[in-house]
């Protein structure tokens, strides 16, 4: 039977931050702080074009054990992957400063700072269970509860969803200026402002949320995340080469952004991409703008318990992804076919893409049957073998007490 892994609690993700703060710095941590993961339902590509996602937040988790110091310096320790330790100042922090996992850890700092905020110094320990690589938000976690635990401690107001936002667009700016990874502010939101049983339903353009209570298992479903194991790296030029794309046809075309075609009729859309010379752009636009109709289409799908139709909307969000946007791989493909063949409802990519997961809905019934065959296409082919999640929507970033 194909093992399906889970992720820490709240008690053990503490255990292990405070440990690893206590061994590292010989001292007890002033608390620890907690921000998820994230799974995107659907909505992909379309958060730095202005459009609509529906991501949840993980049960998978990272959590820092903090404290605060009074000379300025950053002291860090982190068990993302072997122990690593980095000690400066808050001022050796900043864009082109710090690289690598520090960049994701100590960036969020300089982001805070930018605002005007007065930071004290800081001892972090930073410990995971989300999957590094696997396209569920492992670097908007760190960046999410960082910020969270230098605010607080800095005698900062981390409460209410205007403030999450706030702090969302932080650890986006930290992302895209320090550690150079051109992504949108979906990731940071659904890490920020997520609820438990509810989607995020992110108007990317007006940065809006609104609950979208998941009702799957009342139905008897099931989310299953595969993570395909193949390597998924986000800064080495496809996504903002993408991203590139979007802004060139926006140019073109003479929009504000994409999102004008998304609030318009659907049967223009064929006009505009008429005014586009250029195949790639035809393609990329029409990606973008489908894809924001789709998350509308499967939230109503879901309201009404018409898992079926949601399911089929999962897959043409995939075959737009591969075809129009070109951000799929053959693991990712090969993991929605092979559950579609063994009778999941719906199955797509997740994520930036170039590697990573899939998500899939999926019977209670059938959640053994559909990774089996999952595992033994991998198998077949040669790819590594994926690693399998069940999904539960999971409350946002918080204190652990």
């Amino acid at each position: 039977m194909t093992t399906l892994h889970t992720a820490w609690d709240d008690a053990e993700g503490a255990r292990r931050a405070t440990e690893l703060f206590t061994t590292s710095f010989e001292a007890e941590p002033h608390g620890v702080w907690a921000s998820p993961g994230r799974v995107n339902l659907i909505g992909e590509h379309v958060d730095y074009n202005g459009g609509f996602c529906l991501p949840i937040a993980l049960p998978h988790a990272t959590y820092v054990a903090a404290a605060k110091r009074d000379d300025g310096l950053l002291r860090l320790v982190t068990e993302l992957g072997d122990v690593q330790r980095w000690e400066g100042t808050l001022d050796e922090v900043g864009p082109g400063a710090v690289s690598d996992w520090v960049a994701y850890s100590a960036g969020p700092l300089w982001a805070l700072r930018e605002t005007g905020a007065e930071l004290p110094g800081y001892d972090l320990a930073i410990v995971s269970c989300v999957p590094a690589g696997a396209g569920l938000s492992s670097s908007a976690a760190v960046e999410s509860a960082v910020l969270l635990a230098a605010a607080e401690l800095a005698g900062l107001p981390t409460e209410g969803d205007a403030r999450r936002a706030e702090l969302a667009a932080l650890g986006v700016r930290a992302e895209n200026e320090v550690a150079g990874a051109r992504t949108g502010g979906m990731d940071q939101a659904a890490s920020l402002r997520s609820k438990a049983d509810h989607g995020l339903l992110l108007d990317c353009e007006q940065d809006s949320v609104e609950q979208v209570l998941l009702n799957l298992q009342s139905q008897g479903l099931e989310l299953l995340v595969v993570n395909s194991n193949a390597p998924h790296m986000l800064a080495d030029g496809q996504y903002a080469s993408r991203r590139a794309d979007c802004e060139r046809a926006t140019e073109v075309l003479g929009l504000r952004s994409l999102r004008e075609p998304v609030d318009g009729p659907r049967a223009g859309l064929g006009e505009l991409l008429a005014k586009l010379d250029e195949d790639v752009l035809v393609r990329r636009v029409r990606h973008v703008v489908t894809e924001s109709w789709r998350v509308l289409d499967f939230v109503e799908a879901l309201a009404a318990e018409r898992a079926g139709e949601a399911g089929e909307l999962m897959v043409a969000s995939h075959d737009s992804l591969r075809d129009d946007y070109e951000v799929t791989v053959p693991e990712l493909d090969s993991i929605v076919v092979a559950a579609m063949s063994a009778g999941a409802l719906g199955a797509r990519m997740t994520g930036g893409g170039f590697g990573g997961s899939c998500v899939v809905l999926v019977s209670v019934d059938d959640v053994h049957q559909v990774a089996g065959a999952i595992d033994a296409a991998a198998v077949e082919a040669g790819f590594a073998r994926p690693d399998f999640h069940l999904a539960t929507a999971a409350d946002g970033g918080r204190r652990i007490n």
